[in-house]
């Protein structure tokens, strides 16, 4: 009996089978985008446009010309039309996936738009691979819109890979996170006491102020490193995110912790006491804490005095707040000074009447000379 046709071309592509990778040779690129190849048989095979690359409007005429020569996968024997359906993005993806992969393994960074988006992330697609970056790896900060990102060009890593699965996860994060590290370590390589940096403000305290060196680390700047006065009102000496120029005064890098100074503090006004202020000297002087044994009062800013509670008045009292309050300006004389140690004593009890009247304060500066 005789063969048709359809058997004797089945017998002629014999050694085509389903999903075998094939070679041939181009002999047209149609007007449809089509890639006809000669396999060597009398069938010829035909890539189609949908078959030929995952990026959408991709020309197959900017990479082939005819007589290239191209490997495809087998998808049909027979397409109904006598010819081999073939897919050239199959291979591709195979080829951009052990691409991909060792990629992966070496950990290298992509940087490629962002394709789509949804509530849980970002999608990137590299190649026809579709890598997912959750939200909680993307560094974008909750008050910004996601959808901004759609077109944007990102840099990640992929830190789990499953085609299996159908599984690419994207980060940012750890980029972030691999820089943040390198610079951290330079930072305490290179950070040693005495060595000056411009700092940021981060948070004040009633005792200081944490200021931020390098976008690294934070280090305490003292209320004693700000101002001289001992009841300094850190905040109204610096504000949050003020510039600040420290030199780190204390250092341990084991603890990776450090204690700042700054220039902000000025001369030290005890520098200039000895030529101002003399024992004998009667001057006018404001109140400014209390303690059980007497009063502390201000010469000047950074410069106080301690009226021990027998120096506050004739009469016998048992705190000095009896007889003083916060704030308040009084005249009184310098009956000790101790310069080594940074210590006036001052005396009321020795000029009692003489509580500072604006008429009177002529007369005590003329004496104070």
């Amino acid at each position: 009996m005789e063969e048709n046709f359809e058997e004797m071309f089945n017998k002629s592509i014999k050694d085509v089978k389903l999903g075998k990778t094939i070679t041939g040779k181009i002999i047209d690129i149609t007007s449809k985008k089509e890639i006809i190849v000669d396999l060597g048989y009398k069938a010829d095979g035909i890539i189609p446009y949908e078959e030929y690359s995952f990026e959408e409007g991709k020309d197959p005429n900017d990479e082939f010309k005819i007589g290239d020569i191209i490997t495809a996968d087998v998808l049909k024997n027979n397409d109904g039309l006598g010819n081999v359906l073939l897919s050239y993005k199959k291979i591709k993806l195979r080829t951009i996936r052990e691409e991909f992969e060792k990629k992966v393994k070496n950990k290298e960074i992509f940087k490629e738009k962002v394709t789509d988006i949804n509530s849980n992330g970002l999608i990137v697609d590299y190649n026809g691979i579709r890598i997912f970056i959750p939200m909680s790896l993307s560094c974008i900060p909750k008050n910004e819109d996601i959808n901004e990102y759609k077109g944007k060009e990102i840099e990640f890593v992929v830190i789990e890979c499953d085609f299996k699965n159908r599984k690419v996860i994207g980060s940012i994060k750890q980029i972030k996170d691999e820089e943040k590290k390198k610079l951290e370590d330079n930072f305490w390589k290179n950070v040693e006491v005495g060595k000056k940096y411009e700092g940021i403000v981060k948070s004040i305290s009633s005792y200081g102020a944490f200021i931020e060196i390098e976008n690294i680390a934070q280090g305490l700047l003292h209320v004693s490193e700000i101002s001289w006065e001992r009841n300094a009102d850190v905040h109204k000496i610096l504000k949050e995110n003020q510039k600040i120029n420290v030199v780190i005064k204390e250092l341990d890098k084991e603890n990776k912790k450090f204690k700042l100074s700054s220039e902000l503090k000025g001369e030290d006004p005890w520098s200039k006491v000895s030529e101002k202020y003399n024992v004998n000297d009667i001057i006018q002087v404001k109140i400014v804490r209390f303690m059980p044994f007497g009063a502390f009062a201000e010469l000047e800013k950074g410069v106080e005095g301690l009226i021990h509670i027998s120096q506050i008045s004739e009469e016998r009292i048992t705190k000095p707040e009896e007889k003083l309050k916060l704030g308040q300006v009084v005249n009184a004389k310098i009956i000790d000074m101790d310069l080594e140690n940074k210590k006036i004593a001052l005396s009321i009890k020795e000029l009692e009447g003489t509580s500072y009247d604006p008429e009177y304060a002529d007369e005590i500066a003329k004496m104070s000379k």
